[in-house]
């Protein structure tokens, strides 16, 4: 795998503040969702800005129920000065001395560890404003603590999940909505599960030769425009076993996806496969590719969780703005009891920061 942009602390702490000296104007803050009030987004960014001192956070403003985030402090015993903020301006000069929060005005009697439906419109109308708010230049990126599908689903939600959701609200006007693509990022390992959340039995109904290019390309692009890799070099995993074994163990392999390959090389994308799954995520084979394509969910998700269960990163690709996000959910067993570990989000944080890091000043948008 090739040398990603360097991760150091000493990088990621001094960009917000070589921002600000080479222009001399305020640089806008990383946006957060407050995610699912009963899980674990609330006190992560507690515990994370509690901690700032010690790992060195980008400045960020928190969307979400003041009066929900000063109750998780309290419950953990956590002496954090909540800030309320209007606009993320005010955020930045807050940040040192305060978490500063933008209300959104949706208040719900929610305990730790119990999902509820009337949390639900809370949960969906910070990500509203920090679309709006990020589309508007008033924030660098957005980093979306976890919700809950099922309980967004028993509200009323009528989007697929998440991201799906952002895409639609990054949709200009009637035109057709961005394509999404979903990437787990880590200094390790990166992949791109072509399919997603879909059971296994229908992924060969749904893997198509043209879907597969058009992730590829979305993959190329934006690694060469926000991740800074000049030539990236995508490794395709096959579906079947041993990528088909010559047509013995499916024709999909030979089909479908060196079809695919083909018509990603012939618009001078490096790409390669089918490969065999199998071998594709050992250290040496890891060397020889950026990211990894793989056909279906768990295909990725289980290696690059293997190795970087902590500080992955999901990384939404082919959206007008840079979106990141924890590895991980709502972990609604463990919430308000101060255990979950906040790597994920760190990561994320740092991540965002790393992505967006030639916005200069408010106005000047991703590039």
């Amino acid at each position: 795998m090739a040398a990603w942009p360097t991760a150091s602390r000493t990088r990621v702490a001094t960009n917000s503040a070589s921002r600000a000296r080479a222009t001399g104007a305020p640089v806008p803050p990383l946006l957060v969702t407050q995610g699912d009030p009963a899980g674990i987004g609330l006190e992560l960014t507690l515990a994370l800005w509690h901690a700032r001192q010690q790992v060195t956070l980008p400045a960020f403003v928190l969307i979400a129920s003041a009066s929900a985030v000063r109750q998780r402090a309290g419950q953990l015993g956590l002496s954090v000065p909540i800030v309320r903020v209007v606009t993320p301006e005010e955020a930045v000069a807050a940040f040192e001395w305060g978490l500063p929060v933008i209300d959104h005005g949706h208040e719900a009697d929610i305990v730790a560890g119990q999902p509820s439906v009337h949390g639900a419109p809370g949960t969906l109308a910070a990500i509203k404003m920090a679309v709006s708010l990020v589309r508007a230049d008033q924030g660098r990126a957005i980093v979306t603590n976890p919700i809950a599908k099922s309980v967004l689903y028993d509200a009323g939600f009528r989007h697929p999940g998440h991201t799906e959701f952002l895409a639609a609200l990054a949709a200009d006007g009637p035109e057709r909505p961005p394509r999404p693509v979903m990437m787990i990022w880590s200094e390790t390992l990166a992949v791109v599960p072509v399919t997603i959340h879909i059971p296994l039995r229908d992924v060969p109904l749904r893997l198509t030769e043209a879907l597969i290019i058009e992730t590829g390309v979305i993959v190329d692009r934006d690694l060469r425009q926000r991740f800074g890799v000049a030539a990236p070099r995508l490794a395709l995993a096959g579906l079947n076993p041993h990528a088909g074994e010559g047509g013995a163990l499916g024709h999909e392999d030979g089909t479908i996806i060196a079809g695919a390959v083909a018509a990603l090389r012939s618009q001078g994308i490096d790409a390669r496969g089918p490969l065999p799954a199998d071998t594709m995520f050992h250290a040496r084979a890891r060397a020889g590719y950026d990211v990894a394509l793989t056909m279906y969910h768990d295909q990725g998700l289980i290696p690059v969780k293997t190795l970087a269960f902590d500080d992955g990163v999901n990384v939404t690709l082919g959206l007008p703005f840079v979106r990141t996000s924890p590895d991980h959910g709502t972990a609604f067993d463990i919430a308000g009891k101060g255990i979950a570990r906040p790597d994920s989000l760190l990561a994320a944080l740092r991540l965002a920061d790393r992505l967006t890091e030639r916005i200069t000043a408010p106005g000047v948008g991703v590039p």
